[in-house]
């Protein structure tokens, strides 16, 4: 690769914003600090990060509210940090637009194991692929399969990592972006909650990685933003189809 990715840390802890500086300094970022939940926002806006770790309990604006703003002008990988283990806190952290999270003490290779899998994928949009370098059109050269895709007036583009609907562009995060690639790959074939973790950790066979129900709750409440991004309907879906128990499929074309 030629410049190094750029990871932002938003931690008021001393040790814990040394830690996480390091595992990412190790695994070739860039990285910036910021103790508040402020100083990230304005952090984040200036260095368009790649990848943020953010502490939810914040001494000013808790991690919920800064994800939210920064998700409003970038769709950097944001991983949550957590001391809390609740399982509203992570729906809601979720649900705010983070892709990730980890409960404190956490293992550092685990962090950098999370972190790794999810720079595997590329970043969505046009203009963040142009941002970052040849990695998208690397990406679609590697996965010549994936192409465009076309269901019920909702057009995906792998290469350009762009959705529209009925002509609208979509704003998704990358993980929202790679779920929905997942069905429309699958068709109606339907794909478990345990293999879209593993899609979204780059892990396309069963390689015996643990799997927990916080794994799977979390791709529900992806799933749940992905609709109300989309407009789609859980009782009669023009995309996105639940089979209960079981995990989610593409719903059937219209005629």
């Amino acid at each position: 690769m030629s410049d190094a990715r750029v990871g932002l840390v938003i931690e008021d802890d001393h040790d814990i914003r040394e830690l996480v500086r390091t595992v990412l300094t190790q695994a070739g970022f860039d990285v910036t600090v910021a103790s508040s939940g402020a100083e990230g926002v304005l952090t984040a806006k200036t260095l368009n990060p790649d990848v943020i770790t953010l502490d939810l309990g914040l001494p000013d604006i808790d991690g919920f509210e800064v994800s939210r703003q920064i998700r409003e002008f970038s769709d950097a990988y944001i991983v949550m940090l957590t001391a809390r283990t609740e399982e509203l806190d992570t729906l809601i952290g979720l649900e705010s637009g983070a892709d990730d999270y980890l409960t404190k003490p956490f293992r550092p290779r685990e962090l950098r194991a999370r972190i790794a899998a999810m720079m595997r994928r590329p970043r969505s949009g046009s203009e963040s692929a142009e941002a970052s370098g040849v990695e998208g059109s690397a990406d679609a050269a590697a996965h010549p399969d994936r192409g465009n895709y076309s269901h019920n007036g909702l057009e995906l583009s792998y290469a350009s990592r762009t959705v529209t609907v009925d002509g609208t562009e979509m704003n998704l995060t990358r993980t929202e972006f790679e779920l929905l690639h997942a069905l429309l790959e699958a068709g109606r074939t339907v794909r478990t909650k345990a293999d879209l973790v593993r899609r979204l950790r780059d892990e396309d066979y069963d390689v015996g990685g643990y799997i927990s129900e916080a794994d799977e709750r979390s791709v529900e409440v992806h799933m749940g933003n992905l609709r109300k991004k989309l407009g789609d309907s859980p009782q009669k879906p023009r995309w996105l189809q639940t089979v209960r128990g079981v995990g989610y499929r593409l719903a059937p074309s219209e005629h």
